[in-house]
C-alpha cells in the first residue's frame, strides 16, 4: 500500500509540474505570431475611400467600435461616436471575461505604427504583445488580402479623433491563460476576381464574419458542421434573446427560395435615404444585425455573397428568432 501511495504521489507531482510548465509556457512565451511588419501604408484618396467602405459596410469594424442606439431597430450608430470604442462584451453576454472594444480613432491608435496595426488586426496581438480575445474576428481578417487591410488602416488614420479612455479587458480563469494560445500567424489570401462570383462571395463572407453569427456554437466556438444554418443565440441589452437566421439554401427554413434580387433588396432597403430606423420598446423584437451598415454594400458585392451562400450545403433548421426577456 505504501509503495502504491508513493507511486501515486510521484505521478501527481509529475502531473502538477507538467501543468505548471504548460501554464508557464502559455503565459510567458505566448502569443507568438512574430514581429510586426515594417510597413508604411500610402494613404491615397482611393485607398482611404475603399477602406471606409470595408470598415463600415463589409468588415463591420464600426459596428463594435462605436456606440449603437438600441432604442432603434438594428441599433444604428449614434452620431459622434464613430470609432470611439468602449462597448462592453462581458459575462452577462456569455463571454469568459470582460472585454471592451478599443478606441480606433487617431486618438486611440496614434501610438501604433502601420505594421503594428496590421498585426493586431490580423492576429489579435497588441503593440505590447498581449493577446486579444477574438470578439474582433481577427482570424477572419488574417485571411484577407493585405491590400484590403492596408486600406482599412489608411481610413482609420483619417476619422475624427475622439478622446475616450477605454477600460482594459480582463479574462476570467482559465481563459486568462488559454487566451494566449489563440492568436496565430496570419495566413493572408488573395482577393478573387469579381468575375468569379462564388469565390469572390466567399471572400466577402469571410471578411464580414457571416458564419460567426449565423452558426450555432458550443462554448463560444462555432460548430462547423452547422455552418450558416442559424440559431445562434445573442442576449440583447434588455435581456431578450435574438437568434440568427438560417442562410443556407434550404428551401423550407433557409433562403433557398430567395432570388438574388430579393436578397440584394433585403439589404439595400436600409441604404435608402428615406429609411428611418423605427423605435423599439423594451421587450419588442430587435436584432443585432447591423442592417444600416451592411445595407450600404454595393449590389455587386451583395450579389456575390448571395451566389456563394447558394453554393453551401442546405440545412433544415427552423429558427425561433426572438424570445422576450424572462421567457
Amino acid at each position: 500500500m505504501k509503495k502504491l501511495l508513493k507511486i501515486v504521489g510521484i505521478l501527481l507531482v509529475v502531473i502538477l509540474v507538467g501543468v505548471g510548465c504548460l501554464i508557464g509556457y502559455a503565459t510567458v512565451m505566448l502569443p507568438d505570431v512574430g514581429p510586426a511588419p515594417d510597413l508604411k501604408v500610402e494613404a491615397t484618396p482611393a485607398r482611404v475611400q475603399y477602406g471606409e467602405y470595408l470598415a463600415y459596410s463589409v468588415c463591420g469594424c464600426m459596428d463594435c467600435h462605436s456606440k449603437r442606439d438600441w432604442t432603434k431597430y438594428s441599433g444604428p450608430l449614434m452620431s459622434g461616436t464613430l470609432g470611439r470604442g468602449g462597448e462592453t462584451f462581458d459575462q452577462k453576454f456569455g463571454f469568459p471575461g470582460a472585454y471592451y472594444s478599443r478606441n480606433i480613432t487617431p486618438m486611440g491608435i496614434g501610438r501604433y505604427t502601420d505594421g503594428e496595426l496590421y498585426r493586431v488586426i490580423t492576429t489579435g496581438v497588441t503593440k505590447e504583445g498581449k493577446a486579444m480575445f477574438p470578439v474582433m474576428p481577427y482570424t477572419h481578417y488574417g485571411a484577407m488580402d493585405p491590400e484590403d487591410i492596408y486600406s482599412i488602416i489608411a481610413y482609420l488614420r483619417t476619422i475624427p479623433s475622439i478622446e475616450n479612455e477605454v477600460k482594459e479587458s480582463k479574462s476570467d480563469f482559465p481563459m486568462n491563460i488559454i487566451i494566449n494560445t489563440i492568436p496565430k500567424k496570419a495566413v493572408p489570401g488573395k482577393k478573387p476576381s469579381i468575375s468569379d462570383r462564388v469565390a469572390y462571395g466567399a471572400y466577402l463572407v469571410n471578411a464580414s464574419g457571416c458564419n460567426e453569427c449565423h452558426t450555432r456554437d458550443k462554448m463560444g466556438q462555432i460548430i462547423k458542421e452547422l455552418e450558416f444554418s442559424g440559431g445562434r443565440e445573442f442576449k440583447m441589452p434588455d435581456g431578450s434573446i435574438v437568434r440568427s437566421s438560417n442562410i443556407t439554401p434550404d428551401k423550407a427554413t433557409g433562403i433557398g427560395n430567395w432570388t438574388e434580387e430579393m436578397f440584394v433588396n433585403r439589404f439595400r432597403a436600409y441604404a435608402d435615404s428615406a429609411y428611418v430606423p423605427p423605435s423599439v420598446g423594451k421587450g419588442e423584437f430587435n436584432t443585432l444585425m447591423p442592417w444600416t451598415m451592411y445595407g450600404k454594400m454595393t449590389k455587386e458585392d451583395l450579389g456575390a455573397i448571395y451566389a456563394y451562400l447558394q453554393s453551401v450545403k442546405p440545412m433544415a433548421n427552423q429558427v425561433n428568432k426572438f424570445s422576450p426577456a424572462g421567457q
